[in-house]
Protein backbone atom coordinates (compact mmCIF):
# COMPACT_ATOMS: atom_id res chain seq x y z
CA UNK A 1 0.00 0.00 0.00
CA UNK A 2 0.74 3.26 -0.79
CA UNK A 3 1.40 5.74 2.31
CA UNK A 4 -0.58 8.97 1.71
CA UNK A 5 -0.60 11.98 4.20
CA UNK A 6 -4.16 13.38 3.94
CA UNK A 7 -4.24 16.74 6.07
CA UNK A 8 -6.39 19.78 6.50
CA UNK A 9 -4.15 22.79 7.04
CA UNK A 10 -4.21 26.19 7.24
CA UNK A 11 -2.21 28.72 5.31
CA UNK A 12 0.37 28.88 8.08
CA UNK A 13 0.51 25.32 8.27
CA UNK A 14 -1.68 24.32 11.39
CA UNK A 15 -3.29 21.03 11.21
CA UNK A 16 -4.63 20.44 14.84
CA UNK A 17 -8.54 21.00 15.25
CA UNK A 18 -9.58 21.53 11.88
CA UNK A 19 -13.00 20.62 12.92
CA UNK A 20 -14.28 22.00 15.65
CA UNK A 21 -13.26 23.78 19.09
CA UNK A 22 -13.92 20.66 21.53
CA UNK A 23 -11.94 18.79 18.46
CA UNK A 24 -8.12 18.87 20.15
CA UNK A 25 -7.91 21.44 22.46
CA UNK A 26 -4.13 20.03 23.87
CA UNK A 27 -1.75 22.44 24.61
CA UNK A 28 -4.23 25.43 25.17
CA UNK A 29 -4.69 25.59 21.68
CA UNK A 30 -8.19 27.96 21.31
CA UNK A 31 -8.77 28.34 17.84
CA UNK A 32 -10.49 24.84 16.61
CA UNK A 33 -12.97 24.83 13.88
CA UNK A 34 -11.15 26.98 11.50
CA UNK A 35 -11.49 24.89 8.35
CA UNK A 36 -15.69 24.88 9.04
CA UNK A 37 -16.24 28.22 8.00
CA UNK A 38 -15.04 27.31 4.37
CA UNK A 39 -16.64 23.60 3.73
CA UNK A 40 -18.82 23.51 0.55
CA UNK A 41 -20.28 20.73 -1.72
CA UNK A 42 -16.78 20.40 -3.83
CA UNK A 43 -14.86 19.55 -0.51
CA UNK A 44 -17.33 17.25 0.54
CA UNK A 45 -16.96 15.55 -3.11
CA UNK A 46 -13.43 15.52 -3.55
CA UNK A 47 -12.34 14.18 0.31
CA UNK A 48 -15.09 11.60 0.12
CA UNK A 49 -12.99 10.27 -3.64
CA UNK A 50 -9.66 10.78 -1.32
CA UNK A 51 -11.47 8.09 1.23
CA UNK A 52 -12.76 5.85 -1.37
CA UNK A 53 -8.87 5.07 -2.47
CA UNK A 54 -8.27 3.81 0.99
CA UNK A 55 -7.58 0.42 2.16
CA UNK A 56 -6.66 1.70 5.57
CA UNK A 57 -6.09 4.38 8.02
CA UNK A 58 -3.05 4.87 10.13
CA UNK A 59 -3.24 7.57 13.41
CA UNK A 60 -0.77 8.25 16.39
CA UNK A 61 -2.47 7.60 19.55
CA UNK A 62 -3.98 10.92 20.72
CA UNK A 63 -5.75 11.17 16.84
CA UNK A 64 -6.86 8.00 17.07
CA UNK A 65 -8.43 8.61 21.05
CA UNK A 66 -10.24 11.60 19.03
CA UNK A 67 -11.34 9.94 15.97
CA UNK A 68 -12.44 6.93 18.03
CA UNK A 69 -14.57 9.23 19.98
CA UNK A 70 -16.71 10.85 17.78
CA UNK A 71 -16.90 9.49 14.65
CA UNK A 72 -19.14 5.72 16.20
CA UNK A 73 -21.46 8.52 16.86
CA UNK A 74 -21.74 10.56 13.99
CA UNK A 75 -24.91 9.23 12.26
CA UNK A 76 -25.82 8.78 8.61
CA UNK A 77 -26.15 10.08 6.46
CA UNK A 78 -22.87 11.94 6.51
CA UNK A 79 -21.02 10.69 3.30
CA UNK A 80 -18.05 9.38 5.39
CA UNK A 81 -19.34 7.57 8.52
CA UNK A 82 -19.71 4.09 7.06
CA UNK A 83 -16.49 4.16 5.75
CA UNK A 84 -14.37 5.92 8.18
CA UNK A 85 -15.86 3.00 10.62
CA UNK A 86 -15.73 0.15 8.84
CA UNK A 87 -12.10 0.62 7.22
CA UNK A 88 -9.24 -1.02 9.23
CA UNK A 89 -6.98 1.43 11.43
CA UNK A 90 -3.94 1.18 12.65
CA UNK A 91 -2.47 2.99 15.11
CA UNK A 92 1.18 3.69 16.08
CA UNK A 93 1.65 3.83 19.69
CA UNK A 94 3.58 2.57 22.44
CA UNK A 95 1.41 3.74 25.35
CA UNK A 96 -2.22 2.60 23.99
CA UNK A 97 -4.05 0.14 25.84
CA UNK A 98 -7.30 -0.02 24.57
CA UNK A 99 -8.60 0.30 21.03
CA UNK A 100 -12.09 -0.36 20.50
CA UNK A 101 -13.04 1.72 17.63
CA UNK A 102 -13.31 -2.11 15.73
CA UNK A 103 -11.32 -3.13 13.03
CA UNK A 104 -8.28 -1.27 14.64
CA UNK A 105 -4.44 -2.79 15.35
CA UNK A 106 -2.18 -1.30 17.24
CA UNK A 107 1.14 -1.16 15.87
CA UNK A 108 4.26 -1.70 18.25
CA UNK A 109 7.74 -0.75 17.04
CA UNK A 110 8.88 0.09 13.29
CA UNK A 111 5.89 -1.98 11.58
CA UNK A 112 4.68 0.70 9.10
CA UNK A 113 7.00 -0.73 6.90
CA UNK A 114 5.81 -4.02 6.88
CA UNK A 115 2.12 -2.84 6.03
CA UNK A 116 3.79 -0.36 3.38
CA UNK A 117 5.12 -3.55 1.53
CA UNK A 118 1.68 -5.44 2.02
CA UNK A 119 -0.71 -5.41 -1.25
CA UNK A 120 -3.81 -3.01 -1.45
CA UNK A 121 -4.38 0.45 -2.28
CA UNK A 122 -3.70 3.53 0.12
CA UNK A 123 -2.46 3.45 3.78
CA UNK A 124 -3.88 6.66 4.85
CA UNK A 125 -2.51 9.19 7.81
CA UNK A 126 -5.18 11.59 8.87
CA UNK A 127 -4.11 14.11 11.59
CA UNK A 128 -1.52 12.70 13.59
CA UNK A 129 0.95 15.40 12.53
CA UNK A 130 3.81 14.19 14.49
CA UNK A 131 3.38 10.57 13.01
CA UNK A 132 3.54 12.34 9.35
CA UNK A 133 6.42 14.19 10.49
CA UNK A 134 8.05 11.00 11.82
CA UNK A 135 7.16 8.84 8.83
CA UNK A 136 8.77 11.65 5.81
CA UNK A 137 11.67 11.39 8.00
CA UNK A 138 11.94 7.59 7.77
CA UNK A 139 11.17 7.61 3.71
CA UNK A 140 8.30 5.64 4.35
CA UNK A 141 5.74 8.32 2.71
CA UNK A 142 4.86 7.96 -1.25
CA UNK A 143 1.80 11.22 -1.19
CA UNK A 144 1.33 14.14 0.30
CA UNK A 145 -2.72 15.36 -0.09
CA UNK A 146 -3.36 18.71 1.23
CA UNK A 147 -6.51 20.45 1.77
CA UNK A 148 -5.15 24.36 2.31
CA UNK A 149 -8.16 26.77 3.67
CA UNK A 150 -7.58 29.81 3.64
CA UNK A 151 -6.86 31.19 6.83
CA UNK A 152 -4.04 31.88 9.10
CA UNK A 153 -4.92 30.32 12.66
CA UNK A 154 -1.95 31.43 14.67
CA UNK A 155 -1.14 28.90 16.90
CA UNK A 156 -1.47 25.29 17.56
CA UNK A 157 0.51 21.98 15.82
CA UNK A 158 1.73 22.40 12.56
CA UNK A 159 2.24 19.97 9.79
CA UNK A 160 5.51 18.83 8.69
CA UNK A 161 7.83 19.50 11.18
CA UNK A 162 9.95 16.86 10.52
CA UNK A 163 14.21 16.96 10.76
CA UNK A 164 14.44 15.54 7.21
CA UNK A 165 13.91 17.47 3.91
CA UNK A 166 12.45 16.22 1.26
CA UNK A 167 11.61 16.57 -2.80
CA UNK A 168 8.07 17.05 -3.80
CA UNK A 169 6.56 16.53 -7.28
CA UNK A 170 3.11 18.38 -7.78
CA UNK A 171 0.55 15.76 -9.73
CA UNK A 172 -2.57 17.40 -9.10
CA UNK A 173 -3.77 20.77 -7.96
CA UNK A 174 -7.64 22.48 -7.75
CA UNK A 175 -9.54 24.50 -5.32
CA UNK A 176 -13.11 25.08 -4.33
CA UNK A 177 -15.65 27.56 -4.51
CA UNK A 178 -14.49 28.49 -0.81
CA UNK A 179 -11.19 28.67 -1.29
CA UNK A 180 -9.78 26.17 -0.31
CA UNK A 181 -6.37 24.70 -2.31
CA UNK A 182 -6.49 20.94 -3.11
CA UNK A 183 -2.68 20.21 -3.92
CA UNK A 184 -1.48 16.08 -4.18
CA UNK A 185 2.57 15.73 -4.30
CA UNK A 186 4.39 12.81 -4.72
CA UNK A 187 7.21 12.49 -2.74
CA UNK A 188 10.15 12.59 -4.50
CA UNK A 189 13.32 11.92 -2.56
CA UNK A 190 15.51 14.60 -0.55
CA UNK A 191 14.92 18.27 -1.62
CA UNK A 192 16.62 20.16 -4.12
CA UNK A 193 19.37 22.59 -3.89
CA UNK A 194 20.73 25.10 -6.11
CA UNK A 195 22.42 28.64 -6.68
CA UNK A 196 20.53 31.31 -8.78
CA UNK A 197 22.25 32.30 -11.93
CA UNK A 198 20.63 34.51 -13.34
CA UNK A 199 17.86 34.32 -15.98
CA UNK A 200 18.96 33.52 -19.20
CA UNK A 201 17.83 36.03 -21.85
CA UNK A 202 15.80 34.34 -24.71
CA UNK A 203 17.70 34.19 -28.34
Amino acid sequence: MKVVITQFVSLDGVSQGPGSATEDPSGGFTRGGWLVPYLDDAFVRQTSDWLDLADGLLFGRRTYEAFARDWPEIAEPDPFTVRMNALPKYVVSTTLEQADWNPTTVLRGDTVGALREAPGRELQVHGSARLAASLLDAGLVDTVRLAVAPVIVGQGRRLLTGRTDAGLQLREQGATPSGIALLEYAVSGPAPLADYQGVTPPA
